[in-house]
């Protein structure tokens, strides 16, 4: 049975609209970008199947175009599709950080960082500038790593920031282990690039590390 074969007022649509999305399950949610299910399944019953692959939203959204392909249901457009929710996603977050709410609200700031790193199988390195009211004035991928380690030099952050003109600073990088807690090494790094863009009075206000849907502040963790 398809889902226009479901009684109007259970159909996944039908109930957002009088709802609202926060009703819907994770499966109908999906549903309803996929929009059609596969031979024997609905769209739900697909999104449902989809989701246990994957074992959870985070791991369906941080899966690679090869990932998806070897899913029946999923393809290119539908990874295309996906992407596309998560790229709108962020930038409306990015949208507010530009607004001026950037420190005046760490959990978006974590949630934007978890957005933005969280499904990337190599380690980036990202610094997040802000102006004098903590607006954001850009994020940029400044240093690229394999699985395990990004060479980060504080000299092309120092001349980053004074490139934005920024006032203060926000890093952020992810571990692809999935293991939160910072290394030794990301202690002393943060220490380093500290000081250095203190010589030119430029503040570090955190260092984020992302581990897939982990999320770790230094600054919430006394370590800046």
């Amino acid at each position: 049975m398809g889902i226009n074969d479901w009684i109007e007022g259970e159909r996944p649509r039908e109930r957002l609209v009088r709802e609202g999305a926060a009703a819907l399950s994770n499966a109908e949610l999906l549903a309803l970008l996929l929009r059609v299910g596969v031979r024997g399944k609905s769209a739900v019953e697909l999104g449902r199947d989809i989701l246990q692959h994957f074992g959870s939203l985070h791991g369906l959204f941080g899966a690679s175009l090869d990932d998806c392909t070897e899913v029946h249901g999923l393809g290119m457009a539908k990874y295309a599709q996906l992407q596309a929710v998560m790229e709108l996603a962020r930038r409306a977050i990015a949208e507010q950080l530009q607004a001026g709410e950037t420190f005046a609200s760490p959990e978006l700031v974590k949630r934007y960082l978890r957005m933005k790193l969280s499904g990337r199988r190599h380690e980036s390195f990202v610094v997040l500038f802000l102006d004098v009211k903590n607006r954001l004035i850009a994020d940029r991928e400044l240093f690229r790593g394999t699985l395990t380690h990004a060479s980060v030099y504080p000299r092309e952050v120092v001349i980053e920031a004074l490139a934005h003109n920024a006032a203060s600073v926000i890093l952020a990088h992810n571990h692809p282990s999935g293991v939160a807690e910072p290394s030794a090494a990301d202690l002393g790094l943060t220490r380093q690039l500290a000081q250095a863009l203190e010589l030119v009075d430029i503040r570090v206000l955190d260092h984020i590390v992302v581990a897939g849907p982990l999320v770790h502040s230094f600054a919430e963790h006394g370590q800046l």
